[in-house]
């Protein structure tokens, strides 16, 4: 997307081990004067909604537009129909759209979401706000938005061993993290609030698309408008980013969408060049990050077997793996990768 997270619970224990490494650039938390204090539980509630309702009417599009991101929560697969406005669920793969449930309708391009099992938490990008959803006995309901949120909030994930959600607002640089309450109110509703927002000035102002939590540190893809992959570690003792490497690429690659490592290799899809061209759209692969700035890496969209479009966030759901692509009627793709082949394509939706 010109203008404008991996499935299940994501771990930053090996990044929280790092220690702030002398002469790099810190990352500051943002507190004070630039951002509101972390909410305590009781002022968060009084801003819940006083009469949710329960979600779930069927899905009126037979089609998908502009599809970010999927993701599989327990039973229930989730859609984020990015330009359609809405996030979508089933319990299958195999029924139309059309039988899907709709668990919002009320963003403004939402592009992933996030769960913790009974906590849903929806980015609702244009508007600048997260809409959180609980599920219960009766179904889905919204209980909250967190207004606010950065500048175009465009990545969710939750860190399962740290209970907290990791919002990514992608013009600023910041990450939100939000958590529950610890206890629900008399009606049997959790609260989520932020309770810190941790900030990289050096990616203010940039487009960075996702992050991506693996081996020993938190990996910010490059925008259109820095050319270059960040490698963060949070410090635990300080709350803050510490910036670890900076990994510089091509200006033909430069639009990044998503880093995940498979097997020996980081898999990267690319939304367009540094200048914003969707022509540049594509999928790569390297064994070493250091080799981007040369352009050593192997581009492998033609194994796909698509018909063009523009690769977006890849998920991996018990075992196999999903990419939402868009600019075409090829919109979820299922694949499989074993022993660094790419095997089993399969177009969903």
């Amino acid at each position: 997307m010109k203008k404008k997270n991996t499935a299940g619970a994501i771990i930053f224990a090996a990044a929280l081990s790092i220690s702030a490494c002398t002469g790099q650039n810190a990352v500051q938390e943002v507190i004070g004067e630039q951002t509101q204090e972390s909410s305590t539980a009781e002022a968060v509630y009084e801003g819940m909604l006083s009469d949710p309702a329960v979600n779930g009417e069927k899905n009126t599009y037979s089609t998908l537009n502009v599809a970010t991101y999927i993701t599989k929560v327990e039973d229930t697969y989730f859609i984020a129909d990015c330009y359609h406005d809405q996030i979508i669920y089933n319990k299958n793969l195999t029924d139309p759209l059309s039988q899907w449930s709709v668990l919002t309708n009320e963003v403004h391009y939402a592009h992933t979401i996030a769960s913790d099992g009974v906590m849903f938490l929806v980015d609702d990008t244009e508007n600048n706000r997260l809409l959180a959803f609980q599920r219960t006995d009766d179904g889905y309901i919204h209980t909250q938005t967190l207004e606010d949120i950065g500048m175009r909030p465009h990545y969710i994930q939750y860190d399962a061993q740290n209970q907290v959600f990791m919002a990514w607002s992608s013009i600023t640089g910041e990450m939100y993290l939000v958590k529950k309450a610890e206890n629900a109110n008399e009606r049997g509703i959790y609260a989520l609030y932020v309770d810190k927002i941790l900030k990289i000035d050096e990616l203010y102002g940039v487009y960075v698309r996702s992050f991506t939590v693996m081996e020993d540190g938190i990996y910010f893809v490059s925008g259109h408008n820095n050319q270059k992959i960040i490698k963060a570690a949070l410090n635990s003792s300080q709350d803050r980013f510490d910036i670890l490497n900076e990994y510089q690429v091509t200006g033909q690659i430069a639009g990044m969408v998503q880093i995940v490592k498979i097997g020996d290799f980081y898999y990267i899809t690319i939304s367009t060049d540094n200048q914003e061209n969707q022509d540049y759209a594509t999928i790569l692969r390297t064994d070493s990050l250091e080799k981007l700035s040369d352009g050593n890496y192997e581009e492998i969209y033609e194994q796909f077997g698509v018909s063009g479009g523009t690769p977006y966030y890849i998920t991996e759901i018990d075992g196999r793996y999903y990419m939402a692509h868009h600019r075409t009627n090829e919109n979820i793709i299922a694949f499989d990768i074993r022993q660094n082949q790419i095997e089993h394509v399969e177009v969903l939706y």
